[in-house]
């Protein structure tokens, strides 16, 4: 290599070795600029592992305990699993024959990655992921507000690749590690840092900027295989820059007030109930003051273990992977139907949340510009295919509620993979059903959230009757 190279601006390297800082680079995505003062449009995504329960229609758990309705787009007919919900029917959409075509063939343990991404990960070997559906929101919304977005689990951190315990994953693909402490969450939303914050910002400027100094003189000398490690390295380091970047902006504004009368931080996921209902308390806070109008929360990782676990017993239930696997034995659908319901009361009481509080600044309420949504990457026994998907809210970004939405072609009782339990019935067995790509719901979405594109996950176009 030419150890003579003339000398480049920081940003100009930066751009050379594929990590553009500029907001063209964006573009793909972004669209237009969102307005500072608009009525906040949001959006949140809960994901749960291990699928939902789905006995055959001659099995007699098969009227209380699938987790499907029956019925038709309008007149549908929840059973006991989303009867919860029933308080909340012309605030919700239920879907069915969507799935992501990359990931119909992957089992479910290891499809929690793809959710919000569709991305052909495989299900073994060489590991990319792409950027999340709410990553691609962020980037767009996250501009006028504190933070970009909330990454939340049960488990926290990042877990590892086909093992996610994150939803969230940046534009390089790479998982964000989600918090999972309710007061270290608490205390990121509307706990200032202190005086000493702008300090401490300085210096990470500074050793920010002799990084990258270092970095460029680094380049010349590496093997391709290790430019390549540089190039992955300075995604991490571009990152951090857009982050200081924002903290310089939010340093000197002070932090929202709120109240706070009915989290309990020192809540842990063994408190299951307690646990559970104070980690959508704080994303309820975080929409309210504006923190963040972005969030994605994770109820455990696929294949269980954990704190996953613990949120099955809050219901007087084993470990909630176990459930998958014991439909056959006596209350065996029930128990997991349990479950189900379990998790769809919690998204109902934070749902009921929204729909109570006036729009701080807009039209409605606070539900009606927020676009939640609640599903799981697997229907039946690890099976990748017809994502059991819940959404609320919405009205005024454009969305119909009090429908059951059905899509594809062969499925129309949901019956595809129904009671299964083992892997060769399942995920390796051969399915003669047409479904819909998800990701053409997640357009739908991005648009009605204020993005300008027409794709998302490999996928070009929106979803119908949406």
């Amino acid at each position: 290599m030419n150890s003579k190279t003339l000398p480049l601006n920081r940003r100009a390297f930066l751009r050379g070795a594929g990590v553009s800082l500029a907001l063209p680079w964006f573009e793909t995505f972004a669209g237009a600029a969102p307005v500072p003062n608009a009525t906040p449009r949001r959006f949140l995504s809960v994901y749960h592992p291990d699928g939902v329960g789905m006995p055959l229609k001659s099995d007699p758990a098969w009227r209380d305990w699938s987790w499907f309705p029956r019925g038709g787009e309008k007149d549908f007919e929840l059973t006991k699993v989303l009867d919860v919900l029933s308080p909340l029917r012309d605030e919700i959409t239920i879907y069915s024959g969507l799935s992501h075509p990359f990931a119909r063939n992957v089992h479910g343990h290891s499809n929690a990655d793809q959710y919000l991404t569709g991305a052909p990960i495989g299900d073994s070997g060489p590991y990319q992921n792409t950027i999340s559906l709410d990553q691609a929101y962020a980037e767009h919304a996250g501009e006028f507000t504190r933070h970009s977005s909330l990454v939340l689990s049960t488990n926290g951190g990042v877990g590892g690749p086909r093992g996610a315990q994150t939803q969230s994953f940046n534009r390089e693909g790479r998982p964000i590690p989600a918090m999972n402490k309710p007061k270290e969450i608490f205390d990121l939303l509307f706990v200032k840092n202190g005086k000493e914050a702008a300090a401490r910002l300085a210096r990470s400027k500074s050793a920010l900027d002799l990084l990258i100094e270092h970095s460029r003189s680094l380049a010349r000398e590496l093997s391709k295989k290790d430019q390549e490690t540089l190039r992955q390295y300075l995604d991490a380091v571009r990152d951090t820059e857009l982050k200081l970047a924002k903290a310089q902006k939010w340093i000197d504004t002070p932090v929202p007030q709120v109240d706070s009368r009915n989290l309990r931080l020192d809540a842990e996921p063994k408190e299951a109930k307690l646990y559970f209902q104070t980690m959508y308390e704080l994303i309820y806070l975080a929409f309210l003051s504006d923190s963040t109008r972005v969030a994605t929360f994770q109820l455990g990782r696929e294949n269980g273990e954990g704190p996953h676990d613990l949120l099955s017993r809050a219901v007087g239930l084993g470990p909630a992977h176990g459930l998958t696997h014991e439909v056959k034995k006596p209350n065996g659908w029930r128990n997991l139907g349990t479950y189900n319901r379990y998790q769809a009361e919690e998204f109902g009481r934070f749902v009921s949340r929204l729909k109570e509080t006036p729009e701080p600044n807009g039209k409605g309420t606070m539900l009606d510009n927020t676009f939640a949504m609640h599903g799981s990457a697997s229907s039946s026994f690890h099976l990748s295919r017809n994502y059991p998907i819940i959404s609320a809210g919405g009205k005024n970004l454009g969305f119909n509620n009090g429908r059951y939405l059905k899509f594809g072609k062969g499925n129309e009782d949901n019956q595809a993979g129904a009671g299964i339990d083992t892997d060769v019935a399942g995920w390796q067995g051969k399915m003669q059903v047409e479904e819909l790509p998800l990701a053409k719901l997640f357009v739908t979405i991005l648009q009605r959230l204020g993005m300008e594109t027409d794709s998302f996950g490999g996928q070009t176009g929106t979803l119908s009757r949406v």
